[in-house]
């Protein structure tokens, strides 16, 4: 398959070097704004980061999309959550002998699934990876065709309302909504579908 057809993720998983730091760029932010929130320490928050990503390095070769909407967002929250379940075992463990710390009920919210935490994740990932894909693939669109596909997709717009704002024909302002979408779809194909 030519790969400017292939997802991102399917670049990364055969080893393309490029594809491996796009992923990498991507997933880097929204990883330490999760583990910020999550109570880490400022000062482990870039070294537990790494972890993390190591983490995805290492195993994404071997995963398998099952088909099921979320499974990579599944299995990066499941690798996220064993390292700073790790993290936090570490820290509990220096700190039993003071009266404990809040690590373990960090580590229930964590091994919980069903979590409001969890699906705080899920929930922040999608909308995260989308911004940023669309950051990737901007460069590939004219500004009109991005504004068109940004006032219908995003804002809700009727397609004629932003024909009208924007100076385009009803025509243009479709074909925008859907070249733009298909390339989202492209890159984040296995990533949040």
């Amino acid at each position: 398959m030519d790969q400017t057809r292939q997802s991102l993720l399917l670049r990364a998983q055969t080893g393309e070097e490029q594809a491996w730091r796009g992923l990498t760029e991507l997933y880097r932010p929204l990883i330490l704004g999760w583990l910020n929130r999550q109570g880490v320490p400022g000062g482990d928050l870039e070294d537990l980061s790494q972890d993390i990503l190591v983490s995805v390095v290492k195993h994404l070769p071997d995963f398998h999309h099952s088909g099921r909407r979320g499974a990579f967002r599944a299995w990066l929250r499941t690798i996220v959550c064993s390292r700073t379940t790790d993290y936090w075992r570490a820290i509990d463990a220096g700190t039993r002998g003071q009266g404990g710390s809040g690590a373990t009920a960090a580590l229930q919210d964590i091994a919980d699934p069903d979590s409001n935490l969890n699906r705080q994740w899920d929930d922040e990932h999608d909308r995260y990876v989308l911004r940023r894909l669309m950051d990737l693939i901007e460069p590939m669109f004219e500004p009109n065709t991005l504004a068109a596909f940004r006032r219908v997709a995003f804002d809700g717009i009727p397609p004629a309302q932003a024909a009208e704002e924007l100076g385009l024909s009803l025509n243009a302002v479709l074909v925008a909504k859907s070249r733009v979408l298909s390339k989202l779809r492209q890159e984040a194909e296995g990533l949040i579908d």
